[in-house]
């Protein structure tokens, strides 16, 4: 029988056909219920899988809903706020469970000697794949692995030993003064005022930021934290919605937006690094914070600096508030702040020992059987 070249590529194409088909039904349904099948041999408890969107469709309306209601600003209990869902599944399975996001599953561990494997297995247990909308937020040391990992990381350590913070010290004073000074002026004009502090204490950490990272660059620096800060707001706003592959292509007004500031952000740093370069020629020592920090990636420190929980843990304690301010008093008077002042500040820092910033760790597996 004669092979026509017809029936050849039919056969090709019905080959890739079915190739396809298989892939996606494995995707989206046999090896997400394979998965749910270890889970549950090994102990754990969940939602049974929901074809495609897992528990998306109850998570997203549960946050919706749980951020539609004000918070108590003076209650610990704050879970139900900030993980609706996460809440939810605790009380319906235990500490320990399982989630489904889309046809891939969550494990949720809080039991510290698997915690403690889990992050000393580092090969099994690596960083999740960042999603590419995260992309045009933070790349850098916070996605690197392995070698690479340790190279950056190795990079900036310096940059952190106790000298060198010792000198950041009069940058964040002058920030502080600042900040001050415009409340001093406030109050100045009618005696007294109302003063809602978070948006100050919110660009007080930007501005310490660029001040302590950037140096004689601070205005371009506390462009970029501004720039940031609508990035992130743009990412939460994509991300708190049902991700579509192929949706951040599409010339929406978010996005290109969030695409301009990446490359805005891209361009003032440039320029930073092109200043940097030129004024190295002439300096004998050039391993400041901006020079370090340069050389790797600056925004995912931003991201991180952008914490207010300890401010708001003592100020909802008024005891702990009124021990501060004693020992502030206390140890420096009317005199400006030194580095070994700090370290005789109590209250702060049992605070700062207490308080985490991050609730969580995500980790993914990489290997086809895992034990935790």
């Amino acid at each position: 029988m004669e092979v026509t070249v017809s029936s050849v590529v039919t056969s090709i194409a019905l080959v890739t056909l079915l190739t396809w088909a298989w892939k996606v039904v494995n995707w989206v349904w046999l090896r997400p219920k394979q998965l749910e099948k270890w889970l549950r041999e090994q102990g754990f408890k969940g939602n049974p899988y929901k074809l495609l969107f897992g528990d998306t469709k109850e998570m997203i309306p549960m946050m919706k809903e749980a951020r539609s209601k004000p918070i108590d600003p003076y209650s610990d209990d704050i879970v139900p706020h900030f993980q609706p869902f996460h809440h939810h599944c605790v009380n319906l399975h235990g500490k320990d469970y399982f989630q489904w996001l889309g046809p891939t599953p969550r494990l949720t561990i809080t039991d510290p000697k698997l915690i403690k494997e889990i992050l000393f297995n580092y090969e099994a247990f690596q960083k999740p794949g960042m999603n590419p909308l995260g992309k045009l937020l933070v790349t850098g040391l916070l996605g690197y692995e392995g070698e690479k990992w340790a190279k950056h990381r190795n990079l900036i350590n310096p940059t952190f030993h106790l000298e060198k913070l010792k000198q950041m010290l009069p940058a964040m004073y002058s920030s502080c003064c600042e900040m001050i000074s415009k409340w001093e002026v406030l109050v100045s004009t009618k005696g007294s005022c109302e003063l809602d502090v978070f948006p100050y204490l919110e660009s007080l950490t930007g501005d310490i930021i660029s001040r302590t990272s950037f140096g004689s660059n601070y205005e371009e620096g506390k462009k970029i934290f501004e720039l940031q800060k609508e990035q992130t707001d743009l990412t939460i706003q994509q991300l708190q919605s049902i991700y579509i592959p192929g949706w951040r292509f599409l010339p929406t007004k978010t996005n290109k937006r969030m695409k301009a500031i990446y490359h805005e952000v891209g361009s003032v740093l440039r320029n930073i690094i092109n200043k940097r370069e030129r004024t190295m020629k002439d300096e004998d020592e050039n391993n400041d914070l901006l020079g370090i920090l340069l050389k790797t990636n600056l925004k995912e420190i931003q991201e991180k600096g952008n914490k207010k929980k300890i401010t708001l843990t003592i100020e909802e304690h008024q005891k702990w508030q009124s021990l501060a301010r004693e020992e502030v008093l206390a140890v420096f008077g009317e005199n400006k702040p030194d580095f070994d002042g700090l370290n005789q500040l109590k209250t702060l820092g049992d605070t700062l020992f207490m308080i985490s910033n991050n609730s969580s760790v995500f980790q993914f597996v990489f290997c086809r059987y895992c034990c935790v």
